[in-house]
């Protein structure tokens, strides 16, 4: 038997702190039904600001990508201008001693002068 009111029901001895047991089970399902509503209105706002934030970040994601592809393509370019130089320097290294080795043939007193020259010039700066 539902009772309404204050105190002490004294069927059985239970003190429910001086509210009685329907209308706290009615006050539950509000505060419940209340919660539920709230859960569900901060869902659908979350809901949509994902959804107003998605294309943003589609684009800002479409952005990095090209910025990347920009570097990347740079950085090709370079390498690819850094390999032709190193080619480039590699030919005239082999052609200068080529053509160090042809004079050394021609002009041997004249090189071992020069060594010596320069053997002489070089202990005198470094000692």
């Amino acid at each position: 038997m539902e009772t309404t009111g204050y105190g002490n029901t004294g069927n059985n001895g239970n003190n429910t702190g001086g509210l009685s047991t329907g209308t706290g089970e009615g006050t539950l399902n509000k505060l419940s039904s209340s919660a539920h509503q709230a859960v569900d209105s901060l869902a659908s706002t979350a809901d949509e600001a994902a959804r107003k934030v998605k294309p943003k970040i589609d684009k800002v994601t479409a952005m990095a990508h090209d910025a990347v592809d920009k570097a990347a393509g740079a950085a090709s370019q370079t390498a690819d201008k850094l390999t032709a130089k190193r080619e480039s320097l590699d030919v005239a290294q082999k052609k200068l001693v080529a053509d160090t080795c042809s004079y050394v043939s021609a002009n041997p007193l004249k090189s071992v002068g020069f060594g010596v020259l320069a053997g002489f010039l070089l202990a005198r700066i470094v000692l």
